[in-house]
This record gives C-alpha cells, structure tokens and sequence, in this order.
C-alpha cells in the first residue's frame, strides 16, 4: 500500500505561479514512479506529467502547456509540479498519482495504481 499526499494548492490571481508537492509513503514506494493529474470542473480527470525514477523521463499529457514543470526527489519520494502564469482555465483539482509501471498508454488512460486525495487550485482573474 502507497499513500500519497498533496500539498500547495490555494486562490492565487491569474498571472501567479505555484508549486504542488506530493509525498508517497508507504510499502515498496521505492518501485512507484509519480506524477500529477488534474480535474477541472465538469471535465473528466487529465494527465499533466509523469516523472521515472532514474533518468527523470517524462510522460507529458496534453495538459503539459509548457507552462508546468514536473519534477521529483525520489531519494524522499517526492514529486513537484511548478506551474508558472496560471490562467483561470487551470482552475482544478490535483491529484497526485504512482504506478509502477512507465507506459505512456497507461498514464494517459489514468489506470493507476494509487491515487491521493488532490488538492484543490483556483485561479481568478
């Protein structure tokens, strides 16, 4: 069993940047890598980004608009996403996620093994 946990989500104007931590404990954590999805309202849930453990290889989703920057610390499992110039539009919550395995399909699809519980961001112009 993973837990994950998110952190750093808030109100911030558009313009503003923001950075999202996520903290995975747990059994066997060492085989998971991570990433970050979203979910805005009424829309179904995204892949941003997923990070691998060695190598730092990306799977970008097509929320990645080049304004989001994943990045980890896997030696205390931790994974960041720094979002710069947010817009009204990146208003979502935000879920952290680990699997183990590095498949583009499979993080596209979002079929993950562990989830956290998000955490919300709101943006407003």
């Amino acid at each position: 069993q993973v837990q994950l946990i998110e952190s750093g989500g808030g109100s911030v104007q558009a313009g503003a940047s923001l950075r999202l931590s996520c903290l995975a404990s747990g059994r066997a954590v060492g085989n998971y890598l991570m990433g970050w999805f979203r979910q805005a309202p009424g829309q179904e849930r995204e892949l941003i980004a997923a990070i691998r453990r060695s190598g730092g290889n990306v799977i970008n989703g097509d929320s990645m608009k080049g304004r989001f920057t994943i990045s980890a610390d896997y030696r205390q499992n931790m994974v960041f996403l720094q979002m710069f110039s947010l817009k009204p539009e990146d208003t979502a919550v935000y879920y952290c996620a680990a699997d183990q395995v590095y498949s583009t399909d499979k993080w596209v699809r979002g079929d993950m093994d562990y989830w956290g519980k998000g955490t919300l961001v709101t943006v407003f112009s």
